[in-house]
């Protein structure tokens, strides 16, 4: 599904990331972990098409998306949730969740992924109506995953979803992950929390300094006692 070849993303003259190749099959999660400063918001942005790829192929089902236009990323059936989850906070819930449907095939079926969306969030059901940045934290993070399942997205790309969460509510939040998944959507997560990813991938990379560092199954990653040292403790 997503082929990513040897990309390199610079701001500036400063390199971002470099040579960077990834992959995510149809259906599948796979994951970035790596320490902050590596580049992982960068490659999520450059997936995205929110920033440009100076170098290397990005395809999507063998379609070349390099040099697409911003906002046709969107009509590829990519959508993401960005690092700070980034809401209108004055808007309501409901009008955030309808932006994300704002593609015309998304729009006719506005009302169906909206039920969908309460499905799997009741909580949001309950908060149509109320400011977004009246929400908690968790329910914020619900809001900005509902908002990209708004658009019907093969590909979702998840940016730090645990971010700033109570650990209850990340482990909540990534029960929703694999239930997204579980329902055909390809999942692309970029995490810090090395553990909770790699237990929930069935491929992992490992970025550092602007580059993969290891690639593999989890279970091969983990079977790495300098992995284990570097990002589980």
């Amino acid at each position: 599904m997503l082929e990513v070849e040897r990309i390199r993303v610079s701001y500036g003259a400063a390199p971002a990331i470099s040579e960077v190749s990834i992959r995510v099959g149809a259906g599948e999660l796979a994951c970035v972990v790596g320490p902050n400063g590596a580049g992982k918001t960068t490659l999520i942005n450059a997936l995205a098409g929110l920033h440009p790829i100076e170098a290397g192929a990005l395809r999507l089902d063998g379609r070349d998306l390099s040099r697409l236009p911003r906002h046709a990323f969107c009509g590829e059936g990519i959508a993401v949730v960005p690092e700070g989850r980034r809401l209108f906070a004055g808007m309501s819930v409901r009008e955030n969740l309808e932006l994300g449907s704002y593609r015309r095939a998304a729009r006719a079926r506005r009302a169906a992924s909206l039920e969908r969306v309460c499905e799997v969030f009741p909580v949001l059901r309950e908060r149509l109506e109320q400011p977004a940045g009246t929400l908690s934290g968790g329910q914020q993070q619900m809001l900005a995953i509902g908002r990209a399942l708004m658009a019907q997205p093969r590909l979702l790309l998840l940016d730090e979803p645990s971010l700033g969460l109570a650990p209850a509510v990340v482990l909540a939040v990534f029960d929703v992950i694999r239930e997204i998944n579980a329902g055909g959507v390809a999942v692309l997560l970029v995490e810090q929390n090395a553990a909770l990813a790699l237990e929930l991938a069935a491929r992992a990379y490992v970025l550092e300094e602007g580059r993969i560092a290891a690639e593999g199954r989890p279970a091969e990653l983990l079977a790495q006692a300098e992995i284990r040292r570097a990002y589980l403790g």
